[in-house]
């Protein structure tokens, strides 16, 4: 065998070396043989921690999903509300967070399921539920209180997933 040949093969194998990385990095398996080599083969694991189980709210009575949220380390009871673009606080639950509501500036005006409001825009170091926590959650807080605070999608868009059932709505981080 010639040194280009030698060159040749050196070439292929180093080729082989990097795609067979690639797939093991990629959880794949391709492996090409020369006749006659026999291989052995092994299922690896799969890499990285398990994810998560689902976070549960049960459906209220009312036929709707309340939540028992840690905001800001503290509890707030929460209405699930994928209609509400962010979350919004009731000026109580501001005050429960740690917020002062009567220093915040109200410079948006924003359409409630009571009518118009005004609201002061905020970041909620975390916002968490039964275990599916996210960090810096955009808010609201409304210059007037409301039913409820709501649960929106500043929070829920920012989860791997979530379902509602008939039973419970599933939070997936």
């Amino acid at each position: 065998m010639g040194s280009g040949d030698a060159e040749a093969m050196h070439r292929k194998a180093m080729i082989a070396l990097a795609s067979a990385i690639a797939a093991v990095a990629a959880g794949q398996a391709i492996l090409t043989l020369a006749p006659g080599v026999r291989a052995s083969s092994a299922i690896l694991p799969p890499t990285g921690a398990p994810s998560p189980s689902p976070a549960a709210v049960a459906m209220g009575k009312d036929g709707h999903y309340w939540a028992q949220a840690e905001v800001n380390g503290q509890s707030v009871r929460m209405l699930v509300d994928t209609g509400a673009t962010v979350v919004s606080l009731t000026a109580a639950d501001a005050r429960r967070v740690g917020l002062d509501p009567d220093a915040l500036t109200y410079g948006l005006k924003v359409a409630t399921a009571a009518g118009e409001a005004r609201a002061a825009r905020i970041t909620l170091a975390s916002v968490g539920v039964d275990g599916a926590v996210v960090q810096n959650v955009d808010a609201l807080v409304l210059d007037r209180d409301t039913d409820a605070s709501l649960l929106g999608m500043s929070y829920l868009r920012r989860l791997s997933g979530f379902e509602a059932t008939p039973q419970a709505l599933r939070l997936h981080p």
